[in-house]
C-alpha cells in the first residue's frame, strides 16, 4: 500500500486536504504526521499551508524543516497555498521572509485597486501552460478556489497562469513536485481529480 504523508507543522487545513485525497483514494494510506519516520517512510509528500509564510516557516523544527526538504526533493509531493510559497526563494510578505528554495520564483504582494480586491478570494481559472500528468482530465481554464495576498509574478518551473488584476503563476511543476496557489480541496470536482492524478502520478 502506497504510504502518503500530510505534513502536519501546525499550519494547514490539513482535515479537509485528507478527507479529499481519502475521498478519492482507491489504495493509498492516508497518513497526517509530523513524526520525522512516518515522514521518511513516506511514498508521496504533501506540503499545505495557510496564513503568514512567516509563521509558517517559523513553524518547521530544524530536524523538520531539513527532512521535509529531503524528502520533498526525492519524492512525489504535491505543495498547496502557502506551502507552495514556501518552496520558492523567497517572499516579500512579513517584511521578508526566506523559502526552502526547492522552486525558481519569488513571492511578492497581489496589486489592489478599487475594482481588483485583495485577498484574491474565490473562483478563478487556470491557464496551463503546457501539459502535465496532473492535469490529466481537467480543461484548460477550468475554476479552482483561490484565498492568498501573495502571489508568484514569474518562475522558470511556472506551469500554469491565472489574472486577478495581473497574472501570476498559479502552478509550477519541476521534476518530482507540484505546486499549487490554489486549493484543490476546496475545488470541488477539478480539486479532487487534481488530488486522484496525484494519487495515480508514478515518478
Amino acid at each position: 500500500m502506497t504510504d502518503v504523508v500530510v505534513v502536519d507543522y501546525g499550519m494547514g487545513n490539513l482535515h479537509s486536504v485528507s478527507k479529499a485525497l481519502e475521498s478519492v483514494s482507491t489504495s493509498e494510506n492516508i497518513i497526517i504526521s509530523s513524526e520525522i519516520e512516518k515522514i521518511k517512510n513516506a511514498d508521496k509528500i504533501v506540503f499545505p499551508g495557510v496564513g503568514a509564510i512567516k509563521d509558517c516557516m517559523a513553524a518547521l523544527s530544524i530536524e523538520l524543516k531539513e527532512t521535509v526538504v529531503y524528502q520533498i526533493m526525492n519524492k512525489p509531493t504535491l505543495a498547496i497555498c502557502v506551502g507552495m510559497q514556501m518552496l520558492l526563494e523567497s517572499s516579500e510578505e512579513n517584511n521578508g521572509v526566506q523559502g526552502l528554495n526547492i522552486l525558481d520564483g519569488k513571492i511578492t504582494k497581489l496589486l489592489s485597486s478599487e475594482e481588483i480586491k485583495v485577498p484574491h478570494m474565490g473562483w478563478n481559472n487556470v491557464n496551463f501552460l503546457h501539459d502535465h500528468f496532473l492535469t490529466k482530465g481537467i480543461e484548460d481554464s477550468s475554476f479552482f478556489y483561490f484565498v492568498h495576498s501573495y502571489c508568484c509574478l514569474q518562475s522558470m518551473d511556472a506551469l500554469a497562469e491565472t489574472e486577478h488584476g495581473q497574472k501570476f503563476v498559479s502552478a509550477l511543476a519541476k521534476d518530482n513536485i507540484f505546486a499549487v496557489q490554489f486549493h484543490p480541496e476546496k475545488s470541488q470536482s477539478k480539486g479532487l481529480q487534481l488530488y486522484k492524478n496525484f494519487l495515480d502520478w508514478k515518478i
